[in-house]
C-alpha cells in the first residue's frame, strides 16, 4: 500500500487496537476508537491506572492496528480458495501523556466530529469529565499497510479461476 493509501485508511479508519508491552514483559492490546490529529493517533482511556497506563509508564515504544474487512468471496475451485477484501494498517510510534487541557478539549472534540451525529441537539465542547481520563497521542515513526481489493464480479470465480492447488482433486 503506499505511504498516501495508508495515510487515507488511518484518517478514516473506525477503531483500533493499542499494543503495549508491561514490565513483566507480557504484552497488551486494548480496542479504542481514534482521530488522527497533525500525523498523529490520539486515543484515549479512564485516568485508572490500569494495564495500559502502567505499560506506557514502563515503555514508550507501541503499534497501533486498525483494519476494514469487506466481502468475503471465492476465487477458485475448492472452499479453501476462499478469502476477503481488506484493508490493515500497523503504525509504530512512541506513544505520550497528554496534559495540556486545550489539547485534551481539542481531542474530544476531533472524536466527537468523527463519531458523534450532527443532528444531536446537545451542548458541544462541554467537558466536565475532562480530569478523569487520560489522552494519549502516538508520534508515528513509521506505517505498514496491505489491502485486499474485492475484485469486480467479472474477474471472480467461476468466471475467472484462480484456484491455488490446480492439480488438487477432491
Amino acid at each position: 500500500m503506499s505511504d498516501e493509501r495508508v495515510r487515507e485508511v488511518v484518517s478514516r479508519g473506525f477503531s483500533g487496537r493499542l499494543a503495549t508491552v508491561g514490565p513483566d514483559g507480557w504484552p497488551y492490546i486494548v480496542p479504542l476508537l481514534y482521530v488522527w490529529i497533525n500525523g498523529e493517533i490520539w486515543v484515549h482511556n479512564t485516568r485508572a491506572r490500569g494495564h495500559l497506563r502502567a505499560n506506557v509508564d514502563h515503555e514508550r515504544r507501541v503499534c497501533f492496528e486498525l483494519d476494514d474487512a469487506g466481502e468475503v468471496f471465492a476465487y477458485g475451485r475448492y472452499e479453501c480458495d476462499t478469502t476477503v477484501a481488506y484493508r490493515s494498517v500497523v503504525v509504530f510510534g512512541h506513544i505520550r501523556v497528554v496534559e495540556d487541557r486545550r489539547q485534551k478539549e481539542a481531542f474530544f472534540d476531533a472524536l466527537m466530529a468523527k463519531y458523534g451525529d450532527p443532528g444531536w441537539d446537545r451542548p458541544k465542547s462541554f467537558f466536565p469529565r475532562l480530569d478523569e481520563v487520560t489522552v494519549y497521542a502516538i508520534a508515528i515513526e513509521r506505517m505498514t499497510g496491505k489491502e485486499t481489493a474485492l475484485p469486480s464480479m467479472e474477474n471472480r470465480w467461476p468466471t475467472v479461476d484462480n484456484t491455488k492447488s490446480p492439480d488438487a482433486v477432491p
